[in-house]
């Protein structure tokens, strides 16, 4: 029976020093997580300028073909960029991502090579063997608008020359604190929207100096790099947000845990006294 109630109060402790620590590392997450937040409103509002900008000029400039524009006529390779995370502890955020890059390539079915994201990610496409066209941006954390400037011109420049012929990219979409949706859009070749109806009346006209065409070309940099800087904040965001779930719920556990451990103690030691006092009794009887 002692040696029962030591093993339980061995429990009892070890799973308090995990509780300690999954509390600590949710209190981390939900602090990054306000900030992460907060990006995501600042930054929203100047890339989606960008995308209209891009937008307004290809509907309204019929002449206008940019290489960035026209589809290949025939797809021989697809370069996809991975956001994932830099660690685990964060449910099943990772395993999502992965789930839909190997089906996305499956249902493309053509030679491929990527770009990982995230420490997670660079770990991923090493093991299955795939073609890493740089590992650069490995800590997701300590990725900079300045950053994705430079990858912006170095995908842009890889895609001009016939590196690949379709940019995607795969990401985690933050929609609230208990959803999270992996995702993927295409980048390049910039995909045609039709333009909306506009009501009937007066209108203004945008005039781009020096001309629509070298404005178009000048841009998709900055709207290649907003959309990954985009695709990284709302990742990030996302990650924060799984890992602040799953620790939560992993304290919430270890406290269930703890309940039912002291209760078997509280048993075991009463059963203990109980048998002492028998034997005292019965010693005493004699």
């Amino acid at each position: 029976m002692g040696a029962s109630m030591k093993d339980i109060k061995l429990r009892i402790k070890s799973v308090q020093n995990t509780m300690q620590t999954t509390k600590a590392m949710q209190l981390v997450a939900a602090s990054k997580l306000r900030r992460a937040r907060d990006r995501i409103e600042r930054t929203s509002a100047y890339f989606r300028l960008i995308h209209e900008t891009l937008s307004d000029i290809a509907s309204n400039e019929k002449g206008i073909r940019s290489d960035f524009m026209v589809p290949r006529q025939q797809i021989n390779k697809i370069c996809y960029l991975v956001i994932a995370g830099d660690r685990g502890l964060a449910g099943g955020y990772n395993s999502n991502v992965f789930k839909m890059l190997e089906a996305k390539m499956k249902q493309d079915n053509v030679p491929a090579c990527v770009i990982p994201v995230g420490k997670r990610a660079v770990e991923y496409c090493k093991k299955r063997g795939m073609e890493i066209l740089t590992e650069k941006y490995a800590i997701v954390e300590e990725i900079t608008p300045a950053d994705c400037a430079e990858a912006a011109q170095y995908l842009a420049q890889e895609f001009l020359n016939g590196r690949f012929d379709q940019l995607q990219v795969v990401y985690t979409l933050f929609k609230t604190m208990l959803s999270q949706t992996p995702t993927v859009i295409q980048v390049l070749p910039i995909p045609t929207e039709e333009p909306a109806e506009k009501e009937a009346g007066p209108s203004g006209v945008t005039l781009y100096e020096p001309s629509p065409e070298e404005v178009f070309e000048a841009i998709v940099p900055e709207y290649i790099s907003g959309t990954l800087y985009g695709a990284i904040s709302q990742s990030w965001t996302s990650e924060l947000a799984a890992r602040r779930n799953a620790m939560d719920s992993a304290t919430k556990n270890a406290g269930d845990m703890i309940d039912d451990l002291s209760l078997k103690y509280n048993r075991a030691r009463q059963g203990a006294i109980t048998q002492e006092i028998t034997e005292i009794v019965a010693g005493a009887e004699q």
